[in-house]
């Protein structure tokens, strides 16, 4: 019965394995298929194939410089391989050939890496050998080369020694000199293109130029403001927003224009002091030129009483500015009602003037002169601060202030002080200050610096 039931249990774990393997599918099929591609290992040792892989390897090595140190030992068609070399290149090296030969089973690689400085240096000094050799046999092409690149840059500084050509030939000096420069930069890249081309160094030609591009990226990040400033004095050169002693206002900065350079526009502010703003900014900037039209309009406001007719003053104030000889009559002075208040009118009055006969500050405080005592003269009255008291303590002082905190009637005023009388039509010049023009002229004839700004070119 016990053996019944043994051989009941064999069929069973014969049945169970039979199963696996039939699930094991297709990747135990080539798992097997594998193995049996694999090179057979012979059953019997040949000591003559051991000696004949043995003596095929050191013969190998021995026609390579670098491998003749190795020593190699076969038994049983494995490989062994001993020795020290100086570069780790070379172990893996001799264990590729050592597994290329027939009849090789295993290769076992005991080849260290040599320590010895004689054994470092020496192969470096073979390569600089062979290397010094190559050079020798090479200088006619070097030679060539060389010449080559020397032609294409004297070529190119003769090119761009032409600078009245190069200025002639572009819109102004400073675009001129930059042209010339590019054609300096071009006969060196030229140059040197063609002399390593002529040596047949096409790969060094590509490290060179793949280089001189990464350079140029990281050194066109590191100095792009640089780079902003200087394209931008390239426009403003071409763009001429303004002339040289042209009054503007650039920023928030005003002053006279000086001069424009290739770094800055220098600016000489009504102080007399000089201003440099940098052309990138400049570039960007709103710009307010006030030499660009002569013809500036002036204006201020002047306030009347509030029981006053503000239509009579401003007629009164407007023929007062119409008499001024420096105001323009075309377009004619005119006012206007800005605000009304509780105790005053306040009126604008406006008037053209030429910039070139006559200084804005200076006619604009003439206008005012003129406008306040016309309006006086004609009886109106201009008002004064009024302030309201309230006193609660002192009844019989609060009775006393009555009168002058009822509504319409006024308290009284102390009387001012004497002051000279000033004739109406006193004689005041209002011609330009030519002082910082003067100034600017001088400077821009003494100073070495060159301006970029040219009346030949048409303004913006």
């Amino acid at each position: 019965m016990k053996a019944k039931i043994s051989h009941l249990g064999l069929a069973a774990c014969l049945t169970f394995t039979v199963g696996l393997a039939a699930l094991a599918g297709p990747g135990q099929a080539q798992t097997v298929e594998t193995v049996q591609d694999a090179p057979l290992i012979r059953t019997q040792s040949d000591a003559q194939s051991d000696a004949a892989i043995a003596e095929r390897l050191r013969r190998i090595y021995g026609e390579l410089d670098a491998l003749s140190s190795v020593q190699v030992r076969v038994a049983e068609g494995v490989v062994t391989l001993d020795g020290a070399l100086p570069e780790r290149d070379d172990l893996d090296r001799a264990e590729q050939i050592a597994n290329r030969v027939e009849g090789v089973v295993a290769v076992r690689n005991d080849i260290e890496t040599s320590v010895d400085v004689g054994e470092r240096v020496s192969p470096f000094l073979q390569k600089l050998t062979a290397l010094f050799r190559s050079a020798i046999n090479s200088a006619p092409l070097l030679l060539l080369g060389g010449l080559v690149l020397a032609a294409f840059v004297v070529l190119g500084w003769w090119l761009a020694s032409f600078k009245l050509f190069w200025r002639r030939l572009t819109p102004n000096p400073f675009v001129g000199d930059l042209l010339a420069q590019a054609i300096r930069v071009a006969s060196v890249v030229v140059g040197v293109v063609l002399a390593l081309n002529l040596v047949g160094a096409t790969a060094l030609m590509g490290t060179v130029l793949g280089g001189a591009g990464v350079l140029g990226l990281a050194i066109g990040f590191a100095v792009r403001d640089a780079l902003e400033n200087y394209i931008s004095s390239i426009m403003l050169s071409l763009r001429q927003p303004f002339r040289a002693n042209d009054h503007v206002v650039i920023d928030g900065q005003e002053g006279k224009v000086v001069r424009l350079t290739s770094r800055a526009t220098v600016l000489m502010t009504l102080d007399g002091n000089h201003l440099r703003i940098p052309n990138a900014i400049v570039f960007k900037a709103v710009i307010l030129n006030y030499t660009r039209n002569p013809e500036r309009r002036l204006e201020f406001e002047l306030g009347v009483d509030a029981e006053d007719d503000p239509e009579s003053a401003i007629c009164t104030g407007v023929a007062a500015l119409a008499a001024l000889d420096f105001i323009l009559t075309d377009p004619a002075p005119g006012g206007l009602i800005v605000t009304v208040g509780d105790s005053n009118i306040v009126l604008k009055f406006t008037a053209w003037i030429n910039q070139d006969d006559a200084d804005f500050l200076k006619a604009r405080s003439r206008a005012i002169r003129a406008a306040k005592m016309a309006v006086e003269a004609a009886g109106f009255t201009l008002p004064e601060p009024i302030y309201r008291l309230r006193i609660d303590q002192f009844p019989e002082l609060a009775r006393a202030g009555t009168a002058a905190s009822v509504p319409g009637t006024k308290p009284p005023v102390a009387p001012s002080p004497a002051r000279p009388e000033v004739a109406p039509n006193e004689p005041m010049s209002v011609r330009p200050d030519v002082h910082l023009d003067k100034t600017i002229a001088a400077e821009r004839r003494v100073s070495p610096d060159e301006d970029l700004l040219s009346t030949a070119r048409p303004i913006e």
